[in-house]
């Protein structure tokens, strides 16, 4: 629709059509920011960097949040360790104690006892600082023993990740060392008592234990050298190295992507989930105010590690019940459980092994084969393929199975720590909770593997089951003939899909021994290792339910599931069709061994044949 131009308006020329256009310098929008980063990406070409980071999608799950429970734990750590750093003396001089504690007045000490007492009741926040840092500690460790047993038992270790796996291994084990090193600096009655088991384990280690020890304390025990050296790996060596492995760790999250668990639309190519931002930065920058007011919580409200109650440091005294941190229990409880004839003499020597090695050869031997583990399952399988979908843990059943022995293994030495306490709470034999201790070491293990491995067997009967039957739901249909059938509810695509998305591994078979000339092949040996092994692992197994089993289960059916009659078929038929919208139900109709409707997973041709 046109309309008649207004004889009042002036025309104007095709020139002076730009006339009100403004003119100058262009601007920028975004502002000084905006203007800031694009001054760095022409110095640095962050840019594209930033770009891949903002947009990398991460999964949602719980279970991923253990990760980063660890990595803000250890932001609390180096922030209240710093913080700790401005007051503390790492000296093991004397002075006499003259702060406002009035028990500990006019007592010699340390001056790095001094100095932690005057933190916890002379500095404004000192002690909630302390505690905080404590507390932090003891989650940092917590949460990483976690995030392992999860990838472990997912199967998130596998190619590409088996660097991230051994990083993590190494993250462990040196954050134990840490904090080790940590509570032994405040030089208090119950530290001190640690340092002097810790000279005693160096002791024991054959042939160059004294010389180790005269190394790490300067001189005979307890020296004044061990406190500043302790100082140095506790505040600088090893956060260095912590910070590094845990930097590494972090960009091969990025480099491999992250993994996700089995579902719709997930496969080894793609990541379903969040965006860097905005969702998830926002998710995580609230999470970790979330865990770092969790912890502030549980040290203003639990008080740890109260060194004004136990004293300075005496080599003549021990704290009564003195037990090491959490973490480090297992290994003093295998001290404790070792029997005491493994010390014997030879040619005037003494050989302590039943301290060695609990104390000392323990912890890199579990360390060693946790971290060899993935290269061990690799080698079985012969499996070389990228892996970004995590397995559920009942269909690796061995894998499951070792992994809870582990677990048992560890309790069993961590009860034994406290195998004195609990003689003396209950009543009981030191001798007797030793021994039974023993037992629980060595067969425990084997019996939570059986169990653990058979329950998992059964998991994936059931999911088995599900998949080919349907869903229990406990409606019983009853036919005009008298007959009563359970109605089965078929499980949507959503739902199936987590309970096939496996790979059922088989045994590798028997490989030749020998070449074309009948000369034994030199892998013979290691060939036949890998058979038995691979026997272990996948011997005992329920296959994934095939498309092809699926599909038949759903229009042929099994034989041993006939119908007795084709009139009892066609009635039940009928009456679910007519009844089954009456009963909020649409589905399959199964009676036991029976069926009711033709072409499902009950339906059996052969014995109607049979029966005409």
């Amino acid at each position: 629709m046109s309309t008649a131009a207004d004889p009042s308006t002036p025309r104007r020329g095709a020139s002076a059509l730009r006339d009100d256009d403004e003119r100058g310098p262009v601007k920028r929008s975004g502002g000084p920011v905006a203007g800031l980063g694009n001054w760095v990406d022409e110095r640095t070409g962050g840019a594209k960097g930033g770009r891949y980071l903002l947009k990398k999608v991460f999964p949602d799950h719980w279970s991923f949040m253990l990760g980063e429970v660890a990595m803000y734990s250890l932001v609390i750590l180096l922030i209240t360790g710093t913080f700790l750093t401005f007051w503390f003396v790492p000296s093991l001089g004397h002075t006499t104690y003259d702060g406002s504690y009035e028990p500990l007045r006019g007592i010699e000490m340390s001056e790095a006892y001094a100095s932690t007492v005057r933190i916890s009741h002379d500095i404004r926040g000192g002690l909630i600082i302390r505690q905080i840092h404590h507390w932090s500690a003891l989650l940092f460790i917590v949460s990483i023993m976690l995030h392992m047993c999860r990838v472990f038992f997912t199967g998130a270790f596998r190619k590409p990740r088996e660097i991230n796996w051994v990083i993590g291994v190494n993250l462990l084990m040196l954050s134990m060392v840490e904090g080790f090193a940590g509570y032994s600096l405040p030089d208090d009655l119950l530290s001190g008592t640690g340092l002097r088991a810790a000279e005693g384990f160096m002791l024991s280690i054959p042939v160059v234990g004294s010389y180790i020890s005269y190394l790490v304390f300067g001189g005979a025990f307890p020296g004044e050298m061990i406190i500043p050296r302790l100082f140095t790996v506790h505040v600088l060596l090893l956060p260095a190295i912590i910070v590094g492995l845990f930097t590494a760790h972090i960009i091969l999250v990025m480099v491999h992507k992250h993994t996700q668990y089995p579902g719709p639309g997930r496969t080894e190519k793609n990541v379903v989930g969040f965006p860097m931002m905005p969702v998830y930065a926002a998710k995580a920058g609230g999470f970790f105010f979330i865990v770092f007011g969790i912890t502030a919580l549980i040290a203003g409200l639990v008080q740890i590690n109260p060194i004004w109650a136990y004293g300075p440091y005496e080599p003549t005294q021990v704290t009564a019940g003195s037990q090491p941190d959490w973490y480090m229990g297992f290994a003093d409880g295998a001290l404790r459980l070792l029997p005491g004839f493994l010390e014997f003499e030879i040619f005037g020597t003494t050989w302590s092994f039943n301290i060695f090695l609990g104390a000392i050869l323990l912890i890199p031997v579990m360390f060693t084969i946790a971290g060899a583990y993935p290269f061990l399952e690799a080698w079985v399988t012969g499996d070389k393929r990228e892996h970004h979908i995590l397995d559920r843990p009942r269909n690796r059943p061995v894998r499951t199975g070792l992994g809870m022995a582990a677990i048992t293994f560890y309790a069993v030495n961590f009860i034994a720590a406290g195998n004195d306490i609990m003689a003396i709470k209950l009543g009981l034999s030191i001798n007797d909770i030793t021994n039974v201790l023993r037992v629980l070491l060595l067969v425990g293990p084997i019996l939570v593997f059986m169990l653990t491995k058979r329950l998992c067997l059964s998991l994936q009967r059931r999911d088995r089951d599900l998949v080919l039957h349907g869903r229990e739901t406990g409606r019983i249909i009853r036919t005009a003939e008298g007959r009563f059938f359970e109605a089965h509810e078929p499980l949507n695509e959503y739902e199936r899909w987590p309970l096939v998305a496996y790979q059922s591994w088989r045994p590798i078979e028997s490989l030749p021994g020998q070449d074309a000339n009948g000369v034994s092949a030199g892998t013979a040996r290691k060939d036949k290792t890998r058979e038995a092994l691979s026997r272990f692992f996948f011997t005992d197994r329920i296959e994934a339910v095939t498309p092809a089993e699926l599909a038949a289960a759903q229009h042929h059916g099994d034989e041993h599931e006939s119908l007795e009659s084709s009139e009892l078929e066609t009635s039940a038929v009928e009456h679910g069709r007519a009844h089954g919208g009456e009963l909020g139900f649409e589905g399959e109709l199964h009676g036991g061994a029976e069926e009711v409707r033709e072409g499902t997973a009950y339906d059996h041709q052969t014995q109607r044949a049979d029966r005409h």
